[in-house]
């Protein structure tokens, strides 16, 4: 993508795939935003250059960053986390490291994990909010998972989907790596 276009040649375009992406018409934009049909219409074809106003409003209808879809830069960036920078804690279970993958505006919401454990390692975990699920995948080594009264051994490549709003758990008998997305209700 040429970074060098004005923020108005950019526009349309960004607007079109915001649209898209949330697979809206132009009338369920027209309707959430309050702006004309045949005006989203004229912007999106690059035909009428929306007033701020206008801009702010079909921002909020498509849920997109203002400020993000102006930045001519934007759209052309790989966010990278070095593995020296990934937060980690040690002291959050026995015998495990965990890495926290997922950004942390995701906290409460959709969470990442890369989980080491040493042979005898385990991660205790307290019921999260009510609807609360995991998936955990087995990458090296072997872990048992339980959740309430269900009990699972898994190997290497195996996953696991389990309710986590109730107390759970992860226990390796052996050195062991794993994959966690945590889904919060």
């Amino acid at each position: 993508m040429d970074t060098d276009l004005p923020i108005l040649d950019l526009l349309p375009s960004r607007l079109r795939e915001a649209r898209r992406a949330q697979g809206l018409s132009l009338d369920a934009v027209a309707k959430l935003s309050g702006v004309s049909r045949s005006m989203v219409s004229q912007i999106e074809r690059g035909e009428s250059s929306p007033t701020i106003a206008t801009l702010w409003n079909l921002t909020r209808a498509l849920q997109v960053d203002f400020a993000g879809l102006l930045d001519a830069e934007a759209a052309d960036k790989v966010e990278v986390l070095r593995a020296s920078d990934v937060p980690r804690f040690d002291n959050m279970g026995e015998g495990c490291l965990i890495h926290i993958l997922s950004p942390p505006e995701d906290v409460g919401g959709h969470e990442v994990y890369d989980i080491r454990f040493e042979a005898g390692g385990r991660l205790m975990s307290q019921p999260h909010k009510r609807g609360a699920t995991e998936q955990l995948t087995v990458l090296e080594g072997a872990v048992r998972v339980s959740s309430g009264s269900a009990v699972q051994d898994l190997a290497e490549g195996d996953t696991a989907r389990y309710a986590a709003d109730v107390t759970h758990a992860i226990e390796a008998s052996e050195a062991a790596r794993v994959f966690l997305i945590v889904k919060n209700g």
